[in-house]
């Protein structure tokens, strides 16, 4: 396929492309990384392997978009991210939202006794010399995951809602586009854990579907990645800094299977919520 064809490819061609040079470009990355971190498939991926192969994979999505950007002529404004004064702000919007949801959730929760959450020894509040150097250590964890998330979000927005929706919507509904883009956003997950990520689909797909309404209301990917960060960041905030533990007096399924979030009946709810929120705002915008 030479230039002219592939501009004038279909859009779901163009994804999957896309997808296939990120894999090539990557392949050579992700050997040499499992390999200093002594890691051999099928074995399971390590929590704390994960972030060295999710750099490796992430770092080169700019490069990659850039590039595709000057073959098509476009500029990363077309797929929505603008250096504006309002981007930050629909990005801070999008954080308050997200952990306003969480903290609803997670209390609802609590209050029902289907959780319990025990913080650890920097958020426990004593008189002894150490309690400050505690606090300003819990407070980097904060700061540390908050950058992990925006660095996640935007990244992940950038090529879902960003490029591949770009694409998709010129040969298909918004609706359409909006269904496939969220479909490979939450099959792309499997990369880390098949096991854990298959309960989770469901709501992967439905969060990829609240992200572009987000989108779509926004008019870029500010509010989106605000939201997606926010997601990251409270959730991995409240196990960082704590014990989260289920009683287990309701089923899984409930709460969340394999104590997922996402993968649990309450977590649907609240994305539901949050879709039916954009929907609103959107139609009467």
């Amino acid at each position: 396929m030479n230039l002219w064809e592939l501009l004038n490819a279909p859009a779901i061609i163009k994804v999957a492309l896309f997808f296939g040079v990120w894999g090539l470009v990557w392949l050579p990355i992700a050997i040499a990384t499992a390999k200093a971190l002594n890691w051999h498939p099928p074995q399971p991926l390590k929590e704390e392997q994960k972030p060295f192969f999710l750099a490796s994979l992430y770092l080169i999505v700019p490069w990659i978009v850039g590039y595709l950007c000057q073959v098509e002529n476009l500029s990363f404004s077309s797929y929505g991210w603008f250096w504006q004064i309002s981007t930050g702000i629909s990005v801070v919007i999008g954080l308050s939202v997200a952990i306003l949801c969480l903290v609803v959730l997670l209390t609802i929760e609590w209050i029902l006794g289907w959780i319990n959450w025990q913080p650890q020894p920097p958020l426990k509040l004593t008189t002894s010399p150490k309690s400050s150097n505690n606090i300003f250590s819990a407070v980097c964890s904060l700061l540390s995951i908050l950058l992990l998330g925006l660095w996640i979000s935007g990244t992940e927005e950038l090529v879902f809602r960003g490029f591949v929706h770009y694409h998709l919507q010129q040969d298909y509904t918004v609706v359409i586009a909006a269904t496939i883009t969220s479909l490979i956003f939450a099959l792309t997950h499997l990369i880390w854990n098949i096991q854990e990520t298959i309960p989770q689909l469901p709501g992967l797909w439905l969060m990829g579907m609240v992200l572009t309404l987000a989108c779509l209301y926004d008019q870029g990917l500010g509010l989106a990645i605000g939201l997606h960060a926010g997601l990251i960041w409270g959730i991995t905030s409240v196990q960082t800094l704590g014990t989260l533990t289920y009683t287990r007096r309701v089923p899984q399924w409930v709460t969340g299977i394999a104590d997922q979030p996402l993968a649990g009946g309450m977590g649907i709810t609240m994305l539901l919520m949050l879709a039916g929120l954009f929907w609103t705002v959107y139609n009467l915008g």
